[in-house]
Parts: structure tokens; sequence; C-alpha cells
């Protein structure tokens, strides 16, 4: 496969490109953004993506949405290979406007594999413009997972939310927070169900996840992981997780 730099191509004159590129553990792109809006997927490791909103990771069998335009950054866990498409917002237009992590089908993923090794300035009448166009189809129709940390912008609420995903705890409550900041206990569910997008258990369930998946896919035990993040052993932390992205967290490990 013939590694691509995804600026090179951001001005070919195709609706779909298809990149990727092999990155040692740890590696680390700094803030970017791209014209187009960009399907990052690794076929092998994990990729975690951040932006001003928010993170997202995206373990194996997930991809990450990121809308065009959008300032990110990307850090690699474990030594990855990605496999992911520069898309004219045209061509997927459900995805949006938003960074959304999706599950990457057997399909898909065979479509992202083919799409690297696809010539940039392909035939537009031949195989592999509709390879192209069947992957734009698959990636837009792709299923949402739950699997982002909204940040929010009330600046007191986002350097709390900040300074959580350095220390992300399970038993983490309302109250705390609520006092942390000053207020009483509805006006803090309000004003953070605004700001996010969701409720705060959800986000915290989100925070713990964001910061298990890269630990699970470096190899760590996972009852170190769940004592770390709080929770009183691994079976709560499990069914959490299972609850969450129907698979056990040992799917993740290695």
């Amino acid at each position: 496969m013939t590694h691509r730099h995804a600026n090179d191509y951001e001005h070919v004159p195709r609706p779909v490109v298809g990149i990727g590129g092999d990155y040692p553990a740890s590696f680390e792109l700094a803030e970017h953004s791209h014209r187009r809006g960009q399907f990052l997927y690794a076929a092998r490791g994990v990729v975690a993506v951040s932006t001003l909103e928010g993170a997202w990771v995206a373990p194996p069998e997930r991809g990450v949405w990121i809308p065009a335009g959008t300032p990110h950054a990307v850090r690699m866990v474990g030594a990855v290979t990605t496999r992911s498409v520069l898309v004219e917002p045209a061509a997927c237009p459900t995805l949006g406007r938003y960074c959304r992590v999706v599950s990457v089908s057997p399909l898909l993923r065979q479509l992202l594999v083919a799409a690297a090794e696809i010539p940039a300035e392909y035939d537009e009448t031949g195989r592999d413009a509709l390879v192209m166009r069947l992957l734009a189809t698959e990636i837009d129709r792709a299923p949402v997972i739950p699997l982002a940390v909204p940040f929010p912008r009330h600046a007191a609420l986002a350097g709390r939310c900040h300074a959580f995903l350095e220390r992300p705890r399970a038993t983490a409550t309302i109250d705390q927070w609520a006092d942390a900041l000053a207020m009483n206990r509805r006006r803090f569910t309000r004003l953070f169900r605004r700001e996010t997008g969701m409720s705060f258990a959800e986000w915290r369930r989100q925070a713990c996840l964001s910061v298990a998946l890269p630990r699970l896919a470096a190899g760590e035990p996972v009852t170190a992981i769940a004592l770390d993040l709080g929770y009183d052993g691994p079976a709560s932390f499990s069914t959490m997780f299972r609850r969450v992205l129907g698979v056990p967290p040992s799917r993740y490990r290695n």
C-alpha cells in the first residue's frame, strides 16, 4: 500500500479518496483540519481524536467521522495502521457537521482496505468509481455508537470536565460537581445537559470508557483499569462495558 498524506489529496478531483498509513505506538498528529470530511479507521490499534468540542476513541470495528473543516488532533494507541477516506460533504450527507464514532461492518472494512489501494485519480466510469460510491454509501449509513465525550462551552464546567478526563472516577456524583461549581443540583443538571447533550451519568460513563479503551488496547489488566477508574471490581466495570459496547472488555485487549 502507498502511504498517502491527507493534505496531499485535498484537491484531487474525485468525491472520495482512500488514504492510509502505518504509525508507531504513541505517535501524535498535531491539530490540523481538512477541506473534506474524513472517515478515520484503524485497521490495527486504536485512534483517539480530540477537538475543542470533545474526544472520540475508535477501538477495533469502529471509525471516527470528522466533518470538513474541523480542527482535530489524533493520538495513536499502540502501533496503528489506518485506512481512512476523504469525502466531499455531499457524498455523506447523513453524518453531518459533528464528530461521531460509528460501527464498521465487515463489508465497510473490506471497502476501506480496497480504497487505500485505488489510485487517487481513478477512472470515474470504471470499477474503482463503483467501489468508492459504495464505500461512501456504507459510511453514510453506518450506525452511530455512543463513544463521545463532548466538552461544554461553559468555562468553569469545561475546566472540571477536562480535569475529570485526566483522572476519571466512576464514583463521582452530581452533588460533588454541583457543590464544586457553587450550584444547586437542579441548576447543575440542567446546565450539564444543555452544554453536553448528555446526562451527567452518561457523560461520566463515556469519559471512563474513553480512558479505558486505550489502556485495554495496550494490554493492561482489566482489574487494574477497573480499580483505577473507581469501580469496586472488574465485574461491575465489565457489566458497564458490555452494556455500552455489547462485548466484554477482554475483546479489546491487545
